[in-house]
This record gives C-alpha cells, sequence and structure tokens, in this order.
C-alpha cells in the first residue's frame, strides 16, 4: 500500500502511503494512529498531515439506501461539512464537488463518499482512509464510505433502530480532515464488548447506540483539534497550552490519557503522553483555571488509539494533580508532573 520515496540522492519522489480509520459499534478493536493529529517522521522532523490547500472538494456517490435518497445523503454530509467549516477558530473549507457514479475506494484523485456493502464488517459502521504524500504530510485524496449492512437515518431527530448518518458523517469529516480518535467518553461492559454511556467528543471511536443524534455537535476537545490542526489567525493569540510529564515512580508513563477541564466553563480537551519519558501537551485551551487528570486508557480498546504492540502503560490508578492550573492566554502554563500509582 505504500511507495517508499526515493532517497538516491539525485531526486525525491513523493511517496503515497494510505490510513485507514474505522467507526466501531461497541465491542470492535481497529489498528489506527494515535490522537490528536498525525505525524510522518522525514528526516529526522516531525511532519503533521493535513491538507494543504483548502477548500478540500468532495464528491457524494449517487446510490442512497433504505432510509436514505440520494438527495438526502447529498444533504447530510453537507451538514457535517459545514459542522467543522462552521468551527470560528479553524481556517479549514470543504467545496461540494458533484454527485458521481464512482465508488468510495476507488484511486481516482477525488475524495468520495458513499455507501458500500460490507456485511462481513458486522461491527464496522464506517471507514476513512487518507492518501498521504510521505514527504510532506500533504492529503491527496479521503475516502469515507458508509455500510450499507447496518439500517441508517436522517430523520430529525434520529429513528429507534437506525444509526444516525449525519452523526456518523460528523465524526468521518473529522478524520477527512485529518484528526484521530478522542479518549473522552465513558462505556461500560455488556457481554464481550462496550456500550457507550458518554461521550464529550465526536471523535470518540465507539459510536452511541442507533437512533441517539448527540454526535451531530462538536464538543470543546473536538474543536481545539481542529483548531490546532488548522488554526485561524487569532487561534494561537486567543488561547493557551498545558504540557508536562506523567510519571509512576520517576520512570515516564507511555499512553496516560491527560485531560484538562477548564473550571468556569466545564469544557475538556485531552491528549496522551506520547514519549518513554510521559511528555504530554494540550493546546487550544482556553484561559483561565483548570483542573487537570490522568487516567489509564480503559474506556475503549487501545487499538484504536495506538498501533498493536505499541508499550502503553493501563496499569496505574486515575489520579489529579493537586492543584489548579491557570493557563494563559496565547502561552503555556509551564511543565507539570503528575504522578500516578500502580493499581
Amino acid at each position: 500500500m505504500t511507495e517508499r520515496p526515493s532517497t538516491d540522492g539525485r531526486e525525491r519522489r513523493r511517496g503515497r502511503a494510505l490510513l485507514v480509520f474505522l467507526l466501531l459499534v461497541a465491542g470492535a478493536t481497529a489498528p489506527v494512529g494515535a490522537y490528536l493529529k498525525f505525524g510522518l517522521e522525514v528526516d529526522g522532523r516531525s511532519v503533521t498531515i493535513r491538507w494543504s490547500v483548502t477548500p478540500v472538494r468532495y464528491y457524494v456517490n449517487d446510490r442512497g439506501v433504505p432510509g436514505v435518497t440520494p438527495s438526502q445523503l447529498t444533504d447530510t454530509f453537507a451538514r457535517a461539512f459545514a459542522t467543522w467549516q462552521a468551527v470560528p477558530t479553524a481556517s479549514i473549507a470543504y467545496e461540494f464537488g458533484g454527485v458521481t457514479a464512482a465508488r468510495p475506494f476507488e484511486d481516482d484523485g477525488r475524495s468520495t463518499l458513499g455507501f458500500l456493502a460490507a456485511p462481513e464488517l458486522e461491527r464496522v459502521l464506517a471507514t476513512t482512509s487518507l492518501l498521504i504524500d510521505e514527504v510532506t504530510g500533504e492529503v491527496l485524496e479521503s475516502d469515507v464510505f458508509f455500510n450499507s449492512a447496518f439500517q441508517w437515518s436522517v430523520a430529525p431527530g434520529g429513528e429507534p433502530g437506525r444509526f444516525d448518518l449525519e452523526s456518523i458523517a460528523v465524526h468521518e469529516v473529522g478524520h477527512l480532515s485529518g484528526l484521530g480518535h478522542s479518549a473522552i467518553g465513558e462505556t461500560e461492559l455488556v457481554g464481550s464488548g462496550r456500550r457507550v454511556i458518554a461521550a464529550e467528543s465526536v471523535m470518540f471511536p465507539l459510536a452511541y447506540p442507533d437512533g441517539r443524534v448527540a454526535g451531530r455537535v462538536l464538543r470543546a476537545d473536538d474543536v481545539a483539534g481542529i483548531s490546532d490542526l488548522y488554526p485561524d489567525g487569532n487561534f494561537r493569540a486567543e488561547t493557551g497550552s498545558l504540557s508536562g510529564r506523567v510519571t509512576r515512580q520517576g520512570t515516564g508513563v507511555f499512553g496516560a490519557h491527560v485531560l484538562a477541564f477548564h473550571v468556569a466553563t466545564g469544557a475538556m480537551v485531552a491528549t496522551f503522553s506520547l514519549t518513554a519519558d510521559g511528555e504530554f501537551a494540550i493546546a487550544g485551551l482556553r484561559p483561565g483555571p483548570h483542573v487537570v487528570r490522568v487516567e489509564p486508557l480503559d474506556d475503549a480498546d487501545l487499538e484504536s488509539f495506538f498501533e498493536p504492540d505499541t508499550p502503553t502503560d493501563v496499569d496505574f490508578r486515575a489520579s489529579f494533580l493537586d492543584r489548579l492550573v491557570v493557563v494563559p492566554r496565547g502561552g503555556d502554563a509551564g511543565a507539570v508532573e503528575i504522578g500516578v500509582v500502580p493499581k
């Protein structure tokens, strides 16, 4: 799936890599990269994966399914794209290119969304692929398919027994834009899987039970993510950040989920400790005092956030930083260290 760029010293061809993201019914697992945004290592430097030119043009397949006509499909996707484009602190924009007979995942240079029948993927509601330039990190094409093996709805208030297409589309457009999964959610074990109880991000990797429409509305974590990836002129100046380390007996903890809770508004933004030293950084925070909590990643499968065999540590108790952290406008609150103890 990947063509490596030439490094023969005379020229460097642009290779292409394919990333795939799955939105899951509770109980399934799928390997994807780590939240919040994705990067490549090129010549010892990190390159962020993003669209370099906007508006991002997309096309919609001309086939509907029971409960969703082709025109409803187009209108629903337009609302999903508009939800992300309306974020006032982000500069991302999208443009409808038209209806097409082409199907998602055809390598045709077009970003296409539509239904495909995949009954063998019995827990996969939708899938997004990103075709990227391995040298620049630029997204070249992104396709999204929605699994027609499930029952879908576009009803304003949702329908029992059917998944809300707009909610799922908002999640997938987040992936199409370059965002990974968020872990701000709570689940409960049901049989061999999990059921979502609450989620404070539309980018949570497990979908609400059918009939729910809560995923149509972006939360603070989603807004911070898309704004960090595509900042407008004032985003950096009007928001702040928090950074530091998560440690256990002086040793860094990799993969800890670190959450900042804004005391005045209740907004929650989070990330992970992503180095062997347990380092983390949360951008896009509103100025003011925050409660900081660190917890193991135990409300979703690890493979929804990290590649298999990543040395993620979940063997510790959830903890709070013993003081409020005041995030400044346009700056960082200063490094903090949060110590955790084994379970």
